[in-house]
């Protein structure tokens, strides 16, 4: 991201830092020279475009935030840092044709700023936004959960690395097989390693909670705190919502989408180094699922705590072997 107020995108600010060159042979990470990298039409306007579109056709949810962001971090000055957002996807997007996003600025105080973003395809707005900016304060008044045991991500196997130990055997279902593959071709800018992975072949109920490491794949180096904010915006989005599917194995989803998505933001991070998301879904129901997230530093540093609520409308699932 530019220094809220230079012409370049996002992608035009971020840099390894002084002193901090990236790793030999690493790659900058395509969030920040693509996906997030905005191009700015008027002083607050922007235009986005796709990197990954998933299966369903319709743009990730966590792209549209994440350049949301963008666009109101754009319109803040440097000293500013986003706190919280809260969203609501209000029309499916269409991954044919940019997205355009308008900012206002609805506040500008002595220790908070408000932005207001508008995403428009088509003439029609597919999601609104609001997110909250504060200039930094100490405060004596602080304190925050216990981040969960788990394995280092050094110890885990990747998402692909899983997918691959289940592609190897021989009995799996062509059906199976064929969408494992079609997960497995997905360029998603994601690095994702999960804690206690569920068994794919098994349709018993879990408990609606989930945790994996997660990082931007990729380069960002050491940058204004507000790019960090805005990938984590966008990882924050995926596989979330499924939280709540865990304890419904049996049925097969119909249709799923996001409602709604917030943010708050606690503790410097890094988006490009391991965080732990630790997910669980406290209800379901009314063909909705509502569901909760934290992302913690691996040093134990509560940094970010997300929710959502999202359609959920499922069938039941042919009794049949996987195998």
């Amino acid at each position: 991201m530019a220094a809220p107020g230079d012409a370049g995108g996002a992608g035009a600010g971020p840099g390894p830092g002084p002193g901090r060159p990236p790793p030999p042979g690493d790659l900058r990470s395509v969030l920040i020279t693509s996906v997030l990298n905005l191009e700015r039409l008027e002083l607050d306007l922007f235009r986005g475009r796709h990197h990954w579109v998933p299966a369903t056709q319709r743009l990730f949810g966590g792209q549209i935030v994440g350049q949301a962001l963008v666009a109101a971090a754009r319109a803040v000055s440097r000293d500013e840092q986003v706190h919280s957002l809260h969203c609501y996807f209000v029309r499916a997007g269409d991954p044919k044709v940019p997205v355009l996003y308008e900012v206002e600025r609805t506040r500008t105080g002595k220790s908070f700023s408000v932005r207001s973003v508008k995403a428009i395809q088509h003439g029609k707005p597919i999601f609104i936004c609001q997110a909250s900016f504060q200039l930094s304060q100490g405060s004596p008044v602080q304190h925050q959960f216990t981040m969960p045991a788990v394995p280092p991500p050094e110890e885990l196997l990747t998402q692909e690395e899983l997918i691959q130990k289940f592609l190897q055997n021989p009995n799996l279902a062509e059906r199976y097989r064929k969408h494992l593959n079609k997960i497995q071709a997905e360029d998603v800018p994601i690095d994702i390693k999960p804690v206690n992975p569920p068994d794919v072949f098994c349709s018993e109920p879990q408990e609606p909670k989930q945790l994996f490491w997660v990082r931007a794949r990729g380069y960002i180096g050491e940058t204004d705190m507000k790019v960090h904010c805005c990938v984590a915006a966008y990882i924050s989005d995926y596989a979330f919502l499924g939280t709540a599917l865990l304890p419904h194995r049996q049925y097969r989803i119909k249709f799923m989408v996001s409602l709604d998505h917030s943010m708050w933001f606690h503790a410097p991070f890094r988006a490009d180094h391991w965080m732990l998301y630790e997910c669980e879904s406290p209800w379901a129901g009314g063909c909705r699922g509502l569901v909760q997230g934290r992302l913690w530093r691996r040093d134990g540093v509560l940094a970010v705590t997300c929710a959502q609520e999202g359609v959920i409308r499922v069938e039941q699932t042919p009794n049949q072997s996987k195998l």
